[in-house]
C-alpha cells in the first residue's frame, strides 16, 4: 500500500473512532443521566445501558461513512463491528460469567477497535481510497 493510501486508510479509522467517541459523548451521556432518573442505572440494568452505549457509538459512527460516501453495506459491516462485541458482553451477562458492568464496558470498547480493524483490513481498497459524497438530489 501506498504512503497516501495508507494514511487515507488510516484517516478513515480514526475519523470513525471520534464519530464514535463525540456520539458517548453527545448521545450516550443524556440518555444515562435519563435511564438513571427513570431508576435504571448499571446496578439494575446494566444490559441496557450496554446496548444503549453501543447505539449512541454505532449510529454516528454509520452516519459518518454515509457522509464520507461509503455504501450501507458497508456501513454495515462496520456497525456489525460495533453490534457483536456488545453482544458477546451481553451473553457474558446473561450467563453470569461477568456481571460488573464497568468490566463489560472495558470489554465492548476493547472489542469493538480490532473489529473495526479487521473489518477494514477484509477490504482495505474500501478505506483507502476517497469516496465521493452523495450530491442533493435536485429538482
Amino acid at each position: 500500500m501506498s504512503a497516501l493510501r495508507s494514511l487515507t486508510f488510516w484517516r478513515h479509522y480514526v475519523e470513525m473512532v471520534v464519530a464514535m467517541l463525540v456520539g458517548m459523548a453527545v448521545l450516550f451521556v443524556p440518555a444515562e443521566h435519563l435511564l438513571e432518573a427513570a431508576g435504571a442505572d448499571d446496578d439494575n440494568a446494566p444490559a441496557l445501558l450496554l446496548a444503549v452505549m453501543c447505539v449512541a457509538m454505532t449510529a454516528p459512527m454509520v452516519g459518518w461513512m454515509r457522509y464520507r460516501g461509503h455504501r450501507w453495506r458497508v456501513a454495515g459491516e462496520m456497525a456489525a463491528a460495533m453490534v457483536v462485541p456488545t453482544l458477546g458482553v451481553l451473553a457474558l451477562l446473561a450467563a453470569g460469567a461477568v456481571t460488573d458492568y464497568t468490566t463489560l464496558m472495558m470489554a465492548e470498547h476493547t472489542v469493538m477497535f480490532p473489529a473495526m480493524l479487521g473489518v477494514m483490513l477484509a477490504r482495505p481498497d474500501e478505506y483507502a481510497h476517497r469516496h465521493p459524497r452523495p450530491r442533493a438530489a435536485t429538482t
